[in-house]
């Protein structure tokens, strides 16, 4: 029985994708996310190509879904971020105003 080769960037993917969960919060969090999505794409590739050839596709698999989480919940907290942003900038505006 011969020895399956590892997929690449695995594990790089899987912490990736849980660092895009963990760091969600932050604009950092969908970077992450984002960079899990694309790594994966090479691994996913191969193994569908030869699967036989490789293991570490539920780490691979892993990652890739929790990166995907990740993007999602960085761009919602981005698009919150945009709207409190604006509105408190607007209602700040609108007191200067008022104050004067």
């Amino acid at each position: 029985m011969e020895k399956k080769e590892t997929l690449p960037n695995a594990v790089a993917v899987l912490v990736l994708g849980i660092c895009s969960i963990v760091f969600s919060c932050a604009f950092v969090g969908l970077i992450l996310g984002i960079i899990g999505i694309v790594i994966s794409g090479n691994g996913r590739k191969l193994y569908k190509a030869n699967p036989e050839q490789y293991e570490g596709f539920g780490q691979l698999n892993a990652g890739f879904i929790m990166s995907i989480i990740g993007t999602v919940l960085g761009g919602v907290y981005a698009i919150y971020s945009i709207i409190v942003l604006t509105i408190l900038g607007g209602t700040l505006g609108a007191l200067m105003h008022f104050a004067k």
